[in-house]
């Protein structure tokens, strides 16, 4: 398994002007970003809506290279997304899930069926055109280039240490830097799309 800071960390040097939804990652990548104006940490929508976002921003810009890092649980949330994902086919597109077991955000409780979900298998039978599974970070460093070198959509399962928030909600360290609002200000300015 690998640490979820380590599997961002391997993705940053191969970004170049990707958009980004760090999803369910975005307390680490916020500290590795290098352009964080091309980044939509939209923080904790309901389980599962990173997936859509991630879609219709990469609909919307198919020029550019979308990479989400998702999670397990959003995943199990919003399974329809796979298949409608896999229906849209963005050649932009690229899926990488965040897998630790549980639900980190909210304590630590275990996913359902965790240890036996084959996420990469689950996201070929949806319909991407390729899966692929890593645990070691050695491995997934060593083929970044070649699965981001690819045509999307591309669905990529990561297995990560759980690194449990206990901390209750309203007490825990902020990562998020910017509103939903900046973001979005953000977003539009760097691609020069309409207020």
């Amino acid at each position: 398994m690998m640490r979820i800071a380590e599997a961002l960390e391997a993705f940053r040097p191969h970004r170049g002007d990707a958009l980004v939804v760090p999803g369910r990652g975005g307390r680490f990548w916020t500290g590795l970003t290098e352009q964080q104006n091309l980044d939509a940490p939209l923080g904790d929508p309901a389980m599962g809506g990173h997936a859509g976002f991630a879609l219709g921003l990469a609909l919307a810009r198919p020029e550019r290279k979308l990479v989400l890092f998702d999670s397990e649980g959003d995943i199990l949330m919003s399974l329809g997304m796979l298949a409608t994902i896999a229906e849209q086919a963005p050649a932009n597109f690229y899926h990488f899930l965040l897998d630790n077991e549980v639900y980190a955000t909210t304590g630590g409780q275990p996913v359902p069926n965790a240890k036996k979900i084959a996420y990469d298998k689950l996201a070929l039978a949806s319909g991407y055109p390729q899966g692929h599974a890593f645990e070691d970070i050695s491995d997934l460093s060593r083929e970044l280039p070649a699965i981001l070198g690819r045509p999307g959509p591309v669905f990529v399962w990561l297995k990560v240490y759980p690194e449990v928030e206990n901390e209750p909600i309203g007490r825990r360290r902020r990562w998020q830097t910017r509103s939903r609002e900046q973001v979005v200000a953000d977003l539009r300015g760097e691609l020069g799309a309409p207020t």
